[in-house]
């Protein structure tokens, strides 16, 4: 797979015209605004029943279909003259093991042609969203990282709380950020909760959300560790790991007591809200490097 790991930020005042390809969650919105503090008209294609509505007020044109109209996604972008296009928030991939899926999406020719012609392989992330890319790129139209029009979402490394890990919750980190990479080697998930060098959930096709309230049952007592981190193969057009509010709101429903995630390859979505929302549930949020993590371990 070619790696698209560099983020190259756009200069400001282009006024140029972007498209956005927008599925759930806060970073489409986020992206839109900055996009268009920069100069750049967003266009944007919203999946219907997973965009949110309010991407209506942050775009210059937009417009919701469901996820099976790809030809759809690609006749709008062509008819605003959009050559460059971004993916921007989660695809619910639950979809595809819907019994009635071909029913209720009804899937246009391209999305069948791009299922059969791109996809078939197996149904891991990359294959399909680098399938949606090639698909797009039929049409000239070129999908790049977000990150270009807002790179300064990248975490920084360090402490982001006034809590910090304790020694037990730092070997957590480390046994965690070593499975989370191996699940991300293989396009499986990119969160791993653990507690007391055990692991208790791995993400899978749910999500980081669902996975966290999930290990709730797995393990009663909390004080779980969340690792997130990105694959070693990260393509940075899609996918990037993201965590926000609704990750912290999870973990307290949980009982997790650490966040640990993978410092200038994670989205934050809205930083002071984060922390402002950790510090006071008393929720731990560390952005580690690999490195800094085997200096810990050796000393």
């Amino acid at each position: 797979m070619t790696e698209h790991r560099n983020i190259i930020p756009i200069r400001p005042g282009q006024g140029e015209r972007v498209g956005l390809l927008a599925g759930w969650g806060a970073f489409p919105i986020t992206f839109a605004r900055a996009a268009r503090e920069q100069g750049f008209s967003v266009y944007c294609f919203a999946i219907e029943g997973m965009a949110q509505e309010e991407l209506r007020d942050v775009c210059d044109d937009i417009e919701f279909a469901g996820i099976g109209k790809l030809g759809r996604a690609i006749r709008y972008f062509r008819r605003h003259k959009i050559t460059r296009a971004v993916m921007a928030g989660k695809v619910e991939k639950t979809v595809i093991f819907d019994p009635f899926r071909i029913l209720k999406y009804l899937p246009d020719l391209r999305a069948m042609h791009m299922w059969y012609r791109y996809a078939r392989e197996n149904k891991k992330d990359d294959t399909i969203l680098l399938a949606v890319i090639r698909e797009f790129a039929r049409d000239k139209i070129v999908f790049e990282s977000a990150l270009n029009f807002c790179p300064e979402l990248l975490v920084k490394h360090g402490f982001l709380t006034k809590r910090q890990p304790t020694a037990a919750q730092w070997k957590d980190i480390r046994f965690g950020f070593e499975m989370a990479k191996e699940m991300g080697r293989l396009d499986i998930g990119q969160t791993v909760i653990v507690n007391d060098m055990a692991v208790i959930a791995v993400e899978a096709i749910e999500g980081t959300d669902s996975c966290i309230r999930r290990s709730a049952a797995l393990c009663r007592r909390g004080g779980m560790t969340v690792v997130k981190v990105a694959k070693p193969q990260q393509d940075m057009r899609f996918d990037v790991p993201t965590v926000g509010v609704q990750t912290l709101q999870s973990m307290r429903e949980a009982g997790a007591r650490v966040l640990a995630i993978e410092a200038g390859m994670t989205i934050l979505l809205d930083e002071p809200a984060v922390v402002a929302l950790a510090d006071k549930l008393g929720i731990v949020i560390v952005s580690v490097k690999a490195d800094e993590l085997q200096l810990r371990l050796a000393s």
